[in-house]
């Protein structure tokens, strides 16, 4: 392994000069400059009506990361999408299941869900093309240009699933003009390597090309302290059993313009994955308490599933077609993805034998999900108006087909010993088809007030079959439930809102918008022989208001946004007495908030950026109960609501309850000071930190099942060189090595944690 390491190492690192010194090349003949802390903001321009508008003149919610804060974000290795947990007002992120499954939650809107088919309110929209399938969401995003976070519904134009809003990702297309290469490389604590690359320009007049890719590895540095007997097979002690990962992700496109008015963009991608599935710490929380200050990150004590292994591949492409006919443009976007896979872990924690509960050594917990096969097709075809008049429109449609082969094995099927059951494990089929008609018209009024409103009718249907059951020893099926569960709904999304431009540097503008999530059905359940269970469609009406302002010749940028909503028949998910997920619809939920933005440059080579979001989500349904902490029949948990017991389980009244994964506050910031050396270079010192209010991480409140106060900092030092071309630093992530609760496993009173510290060093190279 270490020297296939050192290859790796020493060809990334050549690869790499290589673009260093073709982008200062480049940039020899270019008058551009450095892009400092000096220079005033540049008008942001955001496509969250699917046409070109800039911030300050867009009716919605929007927040904006560049790509290059994001590449610092993820210096160390870290995941793309959770990685921006906490960086913009009203947006978390999180993961129970490792890399390849993280969940998105948007204004506290989310699903805590971990089933392989779970949908989520948050929809994920890479280059203009929807990843439903909670794999494919997890695809990582590289050679970034930028992310937009569209907060509250986003029915009328984007996707699909969209109550809660849109996490957009825009990457660096080719260029038909010149020579455009970027890239990053990193090394870190635990031979931590992260290469971001993108290389493309002209091979014609009309024809251009960009090749992108995403280098990561991590060795492993967790050790499996556990000495005993594994009945599967597991071994153990062992040194740096897991926590490792290797990413490989490469794309290509090719951008031709066959006449002036036809633009054609063919992409495609693949993503090789291999890693660990989250580590569960059981019994780091102790009854009363959620202090995990003195719990070790790197040491676990694993009696089974065989070091938590993750392994994922993923291809897709796309044909995006663009036609000019003058007076309006007609778009075509045409995307297939596929993946396969597993994740397996030890989901207990630890061995049943180290954590007795009432005196009794049980508890083992081993499962896997494996996506034997998905295959997403998405059709969407779009007309919008062109020009600069007071009336613009755009109409379209939307077909989207998803069909995986998802199987599911439980602890019997993995053992060695005489109680090895093979035929522990089920299969099941699902299909999620939905077609859209949607429109969208605004009017300039006049010339400082604009309407729009838009309008969808989704059509969204979902059908599982179960292909096996987990039968006996003997291979006798006593499953009972049922096989074959089919549901569908149809509703409309629209949205009207209002801009008022109060001058050339102040707008203010409020929008309500109506969306909903089709039904759901939850078909883990069959592998402990229960029946599926199911969820109605959700529907969401948002209110908000807010202004939007660049001030002082850009150098203050303001935005603050107020909101309302509600969730009819919201989707939830609790767990049964064996922790499966179950789904079910309670009555409704409200939430109000706001969110605040600010970037100024008050000083020159200083800029500072804030943002601020405030919270407070309550369910309400007094009829809903949802399972808590119980092991051998002993409540582990401290529990804060009612509880009534019916047999051996125990239920709590979450009514009035905050939605999980829901941040009551979280503030971020961000500064950077550039010192001028030269004519061409400087020095410069830059951090980002994020705060985390009071979150709730299960449906009932306990003293030990949420946090409050969590922080993260990120520090980077370094020297930029050749008018911008080229760049060397020292980073660390999580600079502080803080211990931060994100997620735990009820009944076993384990906690997930998030990453430790990563210190090391990155060179970026860029033509200019």
């Amino acid at each position: 392994m270490k020297i296939r390491m050192t290859k790796s190492v020493l060809f990334l690192g050549a690869a790499f000069s290589a673009l260093v010194i073709g982008g200062t090349a480049q940039a020899q003949d270019s008058a551009a400059a450095t892009a400092t802390a000096d220079e005033p903001t540049a008008e942001i321009v955001v496509t969250a009506e699917r046409r070109p508008e800039t911030l300050r003149n867009t009716p919605v919610s929007v927040a904006v990361i560049g790509g290059q804060d994001a590449r610092d974000f993820t210096a160390s290795g870290d995941d793309t999408l959770l990685s921006l947990s906490g960086k913009v007002p009203s947006f978390y992120a999180e993961t129970t299941t490792g890399r390849i499954f993280p969940r998105f939650y948007i204004r506290g809107l989310g699903n805590i869900d971990f089933y392989l088919g779970a949908s989520q309110p948050v929809s994920i929209v890479q280059d203009d093309v929807v990843l439903e399938h909670v794999v494919l969401k997890s695809n990582p995003v590289y050679d970034l240009d930028h992310v937009e976070v569209l907060r509250g519904p986003q029915g009328s134009l984007f996707g699909r699933n969209t109550t809660a809003g849109i996490v957009k990702f825009d990457t660096v297309r080719p260029t038909l003009d010149r020579l455009d290469a970027r890239g990053t490389l990193s090394y870190g604590s635990y031979n931590s390597i992260n290469l971001d690359a993108g290389i493309g320009g002209p091979l014609g007049d009309n024809i251009a090309v960009r090749v992108s890719g995403l280098i990561q590895h991590r060795d492993n540095y967790v050790d499996n302290a556990y000495a005993g007997v594994s009945q599967d097979g597991t071994n153990g002690p062992r040194k740096n059993a897991m926590g490792g990962f290797d990413e490989r992700d490469a794309r290509i496109q090719v951008l031709v313009k066959p006449t002036e008015g036809w633009t054609s963009l063919f992409s495609a991608h693949m993503r090789n994955y291999n890693g660990t599935s989250t580590l569960f710490l059981r019994q780091a929380l102790k009854k009363g308490s959620n202090d995990v200050s003195n719990v070790s990150r790197t040491t676990v004590r694993y009696d089974e599933a065989m070091d938590n292994p993750q392994d994922y591949d993923t291809y897709g492409m796309s044909w995006n077609n663009s036609f000019d006919f003058g007076p309006v443009t007609l778009t075509s976007i045409t995307a297939y993805e596929t993946s396969s896979g597993y994740s397996r872990g030890d989901t207990d924690g630890g061995a049943a034998a180290d954590y007795p509960v009432g005196g009794v050594p049980n508890g083992f917990g081993q499962s896997m999900g494996r996506l034997a096969d998905l295959d997403q097709w998405t059709q969407e075809v779009r007309l919008a108006s062109n020009g600069d008049g007071p009336f613009k429109w755009q109409v379209g449609g939307m077909y989207f087909d998803s069909r995986d082969i998802t199987e599911f094995y439980q602890r019997a099927w993995f053992l060695t010993t005489a109680a090895r059951n093979p035929n522990n494990w089920v299969r099941l089929h699902d299909v999620n088809t939905s077609w859209a008609l949607f429109g969208q018209a605004s009017y300039q009024l006049t010339p400082k007030f604009r309407l729009t409103a838009g309008v969808r009718v989704t059509e969204d249907t979902k059908t599982t079959d179960l292909l096996k059951t987990a039968n006996t020893v003997a291979n006798v099926s006593t499953y009972t439930g049922r096989r074959h569960v089919r549901l569908s709904d149809t509703q409309p999304s629209w949205d009207v809102s209002a801009l008022y431009e109060v001058n050339d540097d102040l707008s203010l503008y409020a929008r309500v918008a109506r969306g909903f999530r089709g039904p759901t059905i939850q078909g883990r359940s069959a592998v402990f022989n229960s029946d599926f269970t199911t969820a109605n469609s959700e529907t969401i009406v948002s209110y908000e208001a807010g202004l939007k302002s660049s001030l002082f010749d850009n150098k203050v940028r303001f935005n603050l946004t107020g909101f309302y909503y509600t969730v009819d028949d919201i989707q939830l998910n609790g767990n049964d007495s064996n922790g499966n997920g179950v789904l079910f619809n309670a009555d409704k939920a409200e939430a109000y908030g706001v969110e605040a933005e600010l970037n100024v440059r008050p000083v020159r080579n200083l800029a500072l950026s804030f943002g601020a979001s405030w919270l407070h989500s309550e369910i309400k349904d007094k009829r809903v109960y949802a399972q808590v902490c119980a092991l051998n029949g002993i409540v582990v948990c401290t529990v804060n609501d009612p509880v009534k017991q019916v047999g051996a389980n125990y239920f709590a009244q979450i009514d009035g309850n905050p939605l999980p994964n829901a941040p009551k506050y979280n503030l971020n910031a961000t500064a950077r000071y550039d010192i001028p050396v030269s004519d061409s270079g400087r020095a410069f010192i830059s951090t980002d930190w994020n705060i985390q209010g009071y979150t709730n991480y299960v449906l009932y409140k306990t003293n030990e099942f949420y946090s409050d106060g969590n922080f993260e900092g990120g520090l980077k030092v370094g020297y930029t060189g050749g008018n911008g071309t080229w760049e060397i630093a020292a980073f660390a992530r999580n600079i502080t090595n803080e211990k931060n609760l994100k997620g735990v496993i009820e009944n076993y009173m384990a906690a997930v944690l998030n990453e430790p510290r990563v210190i090391g060093i990155s060179l970026t190279g860029r033509t200019r």
